[in-house]
């Protein structure tokens, strides 16, 4: 994984770098930064192509999933047009279903996961109580959002009953996958339920779940 490694600093001072630019409403160096920085997500995954022991099947689908998530940043930096948030929402959607299979096909049934459905139904209903009358035309796309994310966190969460990950690499891809959740709850709050002056914190839950998950790419042993 080490190659992987040197790469990790370097996001951090982006995403820092990224949340003060948002935060002070620069908008020239958001669009800079933003693409830079999950471009460097991208390069900690195509690294894993240098590791003897990659696995085809997770190192292409989490490439997939964040070439799409890359698409997603762009169109969200437009944040306050519509047409914008519609299609980062709908490459946001694809690349959840993109790691859904991945994390599907190489997780395991245990009860570890059959527990995290039912709370994950609880916190998505509860959750879009909370933000539902503010929703006008976004009403289903949001909802079949949330269900494909909680989805693909309970898949996420069946990595680590798998023997293909050993213990540290199914946390890395199980925490990836719930950070990710938490930065997509923090936005979807700030836009339909209360507006909050420091909701751009979310970009650091996104880039660690992202980082994560590529980072697991790195990470396996082989037989």
């Amino acid at each position: 994984m080490q190659p992987a490694i040197y790469l990790v600093p370097f996001i951090a001072i982006a995403v820092i770098l990224l949340i003060r630019a948002e935060l002070l409403n620069k908008r020239r160096q958001v669009y800079a930064i933003k693409p830079a920085a999950t471009l460097l997500v991208i390069a900690v995954a195509l690294l894993s192509l240098r590791e003897s022991t990659w696995d085809p099947t997770y190192t292409w689908g989490v490439l997939v999933g964040l070439v799409l998530s890359l698409g997603g940043d762009v169109a969200l930096m437009f944040k306050d047009n519509q047409k914008a948030f519609g299609v980062g929402l709908v490459l946001f959607l694809l690349a959840h279903i993109a790691y859904t299979v991945v994390f599907t096909l190489l997780g395991r049934v245990s009860p570890l996961a059959a527990v995290s459905i039912p709370l994950l139904a609880a916190v998505g209903v509860g959750f879009y109580a909370l933000i539902r009358s503010n929703l006008g035309q976004m009403r289903l796309p949001v909802i079949a959002y949330m269900v494909v994310i909680s989805v693909m966190v309970s898949r996420a969460i069946s990595t680590l009953a798998s023997p293909l990950f050993w213990t540290g690499q199914a946390v890395m891809v199980a925490v990836g996958a719930i950070l990710f959740y938490l930065s997509d709850m923090i936005l979807a709050a700030n836009r339909f339920w209360r507006s909050w002056k420091y909701d751009r914190i979310s970009l650091a839950f996104y880039y660690a779940g992202q980082l994560l998950i590529a980072l697991a790419a790195n990470a396996f042993r082989g037989p």
